[in-house]
């Protein structure tokens, strides 16, 4: 969002989500214009699924495609595919597919089509072939295989996770995946590892079978890992309290931490006493400074402290 004076004494001019908005002078132009918490969080958003394509293209360009990696998806078919027609990079077929699939999946869903996936697999094929210009790769960057296996699927894995966290998708198969789900009864999972074996397995045959046992066993550490990720990027701690004085550490909640909290009423087995216990859900970060300001304020408070990786609510994941 941008925002610029007019020369008109009446008028501001507030250029917001890419339209002219003609506004009273009188009234400051940092309250005209300044962005919502939404907007705000749809620009992190955003700049979160360019961080994770940027991450997963730097796997699959300097780890994937120099030692031929095929561990399913469009990449994988790319690759398989630039064996055969040598005079294609990699890159450009990387684009001609996803190309195909975006206009595909335009004919399918029409103006459903998500502009995520649209942003994304376009970024994802421009930037692979920005690099084969300024970065070409004529062999592997070493000579451990094995360790390029693991940057080759663990980069991508983590750059699909933050996809994921943000019901984001890089397109490619997933478009194939979606167009299934919508005419068809087939399990989708199901589908896409078989295609992806399908490819994987290829790869044994286009380049040896030393390069495609590596690239069976990317796509079996590519499953793991990405599910490992993207359950860590998810996690939130959950937290019930037990206290005899609750006022201060439900001020430090809402007020610090800028939290919701429940508040219940207990009793103890043994002692009979009443006590209050505090149920409420914070980020990894935030649980270190609530314990700690806990421990430090009230050190006879109980505390259970557990890992959640769908917490479903207001301030965090909504219900579609």
């Amino acid at each position: 969002m941008n925002c610029r004076g007019n020369d008109a004494p009446a008028v501001f001019v507030c250029l917001r989500d890419d339209n002219l908005i003609m506004m009273d002078y009188n009234v400051p132009a940092e309250e005209k214009c300044e962005m919502t918490k939404e907007q705000k969080n749809n620009l992190r958003e955003w700049l979160f699924i360019t961080a994770g394509i940027l991450i997963m293209t730097a796997g699959i360009y300097f780890f994937k495609f120099p030692n031929h990696f095929s561990t399913g998806g469009v990449t994988g078919i790319a690759i398989i595919l630039g064996h055969y027609i040598p005079s294609i990079t990699p890159g450009t077929l990387v684009t001609i597919i996803n190309v195909a699939l975006l206009i595909l999946g335009f004919a399918v869903f029409g103006k459903s089509f998500g502009i995520r996936t649209v942003y994304a697999s376009l970024l994802m094929s421009g930037t692979l072939q920005l690099l084969e210009i300024i970065c070409p790769m004529e062999a592997p960057m070493t000579s451990q295989p094995l360790v390029e296996l693991l940057f080759a699927v663990g980069l991508p894995a983590v750059g699909s996770a933050i996809l994921f966290n943000l019901d984001a998708s890089s397109g490619g198969t997933d478009i194939i995946a979606m167009i299934l789900k919508k005419y068809t009864a087939l399990n989708i999972g199901i589908a896409l590892l078989c295609s992806d074996i399908i490819i994987t397995v290829s790869a044994c045959f286009a380049f040896g079978m030393e390069t495609g046992l590596f690239s069976i066993l990317g796509l079996i550490i590519k499953s793991l890992f990405l599910d490992l990720v993207t359950d860590n990027l998810k996690t939130k701690k959950c937290f019930q309290i037990i206290t005899s004085d609750p006022d201060p550490i439900e001020q430090f909640i809402t007020g610090v931490l800028h939290r919701g909290a429940t508040r219940l009423q207990g009793e103890g087995v043994y002692t009979h006493e009443g006590k209050t216990v505090l149920l409420t859900v914070v980020s990894r970060h935030e649980a270190v400074i609530l314990r700690n300001y806990i421990h430090k304020e009230d050190p006879a408070a109980f505390m259970i402290i557990t890992s959640s990786t769908e917490i479903i609510g207001k301030g965090f994941r909504g219900v579609n």
